[in-house]
């Protein structure tokens, strides 16, 4: 059964809705709390209509060993372990109530990834509306399905995944009771290549598995997500930070808050320009006739006189009979008198 929108909260996010826009906290909080509620102030400021978090410890996502299979080689975190990584990213369980607090107060949707069964236990204590899975995580079934059990709408990237991997994940959620699922097109690089996107794959997601679907955006620019939105993207997620030269694990490919305000502008004047299909003149058109060709006399006329190319031209303006018209009304005799300057209609033409 095709679904074509979830709700979030109060929020309807699908085909026939503007974009909803989510900027990801991730570890862009750097280890301070303080900078973790500013990024929900700003979130909120700058338009954004959600901000996630992530929900783990080194301890529930990996384990500590420095074995090479556990060590990272090359790219933004090259040289840690995955348990260093995750021990210096991580958002501590004991900020959830407070930054949660800090959202419902200032009006913006806050929701999670969780990594595992307990950060879904912990979730749900305090009530979050909605479940995000992450694109390395989307392989998790057991995950997905304890998600799924919740009953809450869920979010789910597909980056790294394949079609198989994707189909079994959504297959998985929807056995297990989810009801409300977006699929967002995702490239798991930090930061990714735009090349790389391939957003036509946009349609084919939501073709071959009928759902709602959006865009998980690590390029440094807008121009990505923007073109999503014009390809029917209805979530755009991206990564936030307070300053892209922070140092902190995320902050070199997340946007600050005047790309997030750019980006919600954007996405929503693309979504707005989409419209539906219209041949009418629009609004701002009406005055602009005047730009238009039409046919006019240009000499004085009796009543009886023949139309002639003497006194019969297409200029403009566009308030007269349509240019279209012009062999048809060469030859034939005016009903009256005619001033020049004056549009050329029907009633002036002798049938």
């Amino acid at each position: 059964m095709k679904s074509d929108f979830i709700q979030i909260e109060n929020r309807k996010i699908g085909v026939g809705y503007p974009p909803y826009i989510v900027a990801e906290l991730s570890a862009n909080h750097n280890g301070d709390i303080n900078t973790a509620l500013k990024l929900i102030e700003l979130a909120k400021q700058n338009g954004a209509d959600a901000i996630k978090i992530q929900t783990y410890t080194a301890d529930t996502l990996t384990m500590d060993s420095d074995k090479p299979d556990f060590k990272i080689e090359g790219g933004l975190w090259g040289g840690k372990t995955l348990y260093e990584l995750y021990d210096w990213a991580h958002t501590p369980w004991e900020w959830h109530e407070a930054l949660f607090k800090r959202a419902r107060q200032l009006g913006i949707t806050m929701f999670s990834s969780p990594f595992d069964a307990t950060a879904v236990d912990f979730l749900e204590t305090l009530d979050v509306p909605a479940y995000k899975i992450a694109s390395f995580e989307l392989v998790d079934l057991p995950l997905i399905a304890r998600v799924a059990q919740t009953g809450k709408p869920m979010i789910m990237s597909s980056g790294m995944a394949n079609a198989e991997e994707i189909e079994e994940a959504v297959n998985t959620a929807k056995q297990h009771g989810c009801k409300e699922l977006v699929l967002l097109h995702c490239i798991s690089g930090y930061p990714a290549p735009v090349e790389e996107y391939n957003l036509k794959t946009m349609q084919d997601l939501a073709e071959k598995f009928q759902l709602p679907v959006g865009l998980s955006d690590h390029t440094l620019s807008n121009i990505t997500s923007i073109t999503a939105v014009a390809l029917g993207a209805v979530l755009i997620e991206k990564h936030f930070t307070l300053d892209r030269q922070g140092g902190g694990p995320d902050d070199s490919f997340s946007m600050e808050p005047k790309d997030l305000a750019d980006l919600c502008d954007g996405a929503k004047n693309a979504w707005q320009a989409l419209g539906h299909v219209n041949y009418q003149r629009g609004v701002s058109e009406s005055k602009n006739a005047i730009f238009r060709r039409s046919l006019y006399v240009v000499k004085d006329m009796q009543a009886g006189e023949v139309f002639s190319a003497e006194n019969v031209r297409s200029i403009r303006p566009g308030f007269g009979l349509a240019p279209k018209h012009y062999d048809s009304v060469l030859g034939k005799k005016s009903t009256r008198a005619i001033a020049a300057g004056s549009r050329l209609e029907w009633e002036l033409v002798e049938r």
